[in-house]
């Protein structure tokens, strides 16, 4: 299959790259050869590689950024994802596209399923729901893949800094009322290569398995890693931050297991490997 991956300099599009090289034909973009925003450029672009699949892992992740570049965020994330269904319309390839758990309000006492009532309270949610819904409109062959606290070999992520931070600090505060599932980008990488191989299209809830607070997840990071950390729960209000987070966002991978697929690893075990490999 001839794959183009937008985005492949990221967390995700670097892991992307590397599971799939050995079985597919990849056309390896960043921003800086195929700006996603810019229309013309985008179908001209896809319209010459004709990929069968196109993936799209580009996005403008900086959740607190997205307040304050309210303009970009949208232009990246809602306009630049419909650029590429168009794309992908005139061509007749099918599109995969990275979403996240930030289109859920958060308020929830069961992990969401994908057909749960979506309502984002961050600039980042409300971008990157416009961008769902532009492939809904566009598309019949795409896989929308909703996925949560991604972390990876290639990139600024959350146990990186955890860990840096134990290198010279005794004692760490982290929020403790924000509930989530820390995801590994390659095992998500992993499924997404399973995933292409079908045509089971729609919309799918996809991380690793369990749930946690950041706090607890701090915690799991110090105890695998053998850092001696005092991890300090504080509130999301104590901890004030630009844009606001939903509390619960834990994602039932319905659809994906009533597919045929197996659940990823529990993210506990995600997170020693990904350790391991990062020490």
């Amino acid at each position: 299959m001839k794959i183009l991956i937008t985005g492949s300099d990221g967390m995700l599009g670097h892991d992307l790259a590397y599971v799939l090289k050995g079985k597919h034909e990849l056309i390896l973009t960043t921003s800086k050869t195929l700006d996603i925003t810019d229309k013309n450029h985008v179908i001209d672009f896809v319209s010459s590689q004709k990929p069968d699949m196109l993936i799209n892992a580009a996005a403008y992740t900086d959740v607190d950024g997205c307040e304050k570049n309210q303009e970009l965020a949208y232009s990246v994330n809602g306009e630049g994802v419909r650029n590429l269904a168009m794309a992908c319309k005139k061509i007749g390839c099918g599109l995969v596209h990275i979403s996240t758990d930030y289109v859920f309000s958060g308020e929830n006492t069961r992990p969401w399923v994908e057909d749960d009532e979506t309502g984002p309270i961050s600039v980042y949610g409300k971008s990157k729901l416009e961008g769902e819904k532009a492939i809904c409109e566009i598309l019949d062959k795409y896989f929308i893949l909703r996925t949560a606290w991604l972390y990876g070999v290639n990139g600024r992520n959350f146990p990186k800094t955890m860990l840096e931070l134990s290198e010279n600090h005794s004692k760490i505060t982290v929020v403790y009322d924000e509930v989530g599932t820390p995801t590994y980008t390659l095992d998500l990488a992993q499924a997404i290569s399973k995933l292409i191989e079908t045509d089971c299209y729609g919309i799918y809830h996809l991380t690793n398995s369990g749930s946690c607070s950041w706090c607890e997840f701090a915690r799991c990071i110090f105890e695998i890693a053998g850092a001696d950390v005092e991890v300090v729960p504080v509130t999301a209000d104590e901890f004030a931050r630009p844009a606001p987070r939903p509390s619960y966002s834990v994602l039932e991978n319905r659809n994906w297991v009533e597919n045929g697929f197996e659940p990823l690893r529990n993210y506990t075990e995600a997170i020693k490997e990904y350790i391991e490999l990062i020490r």
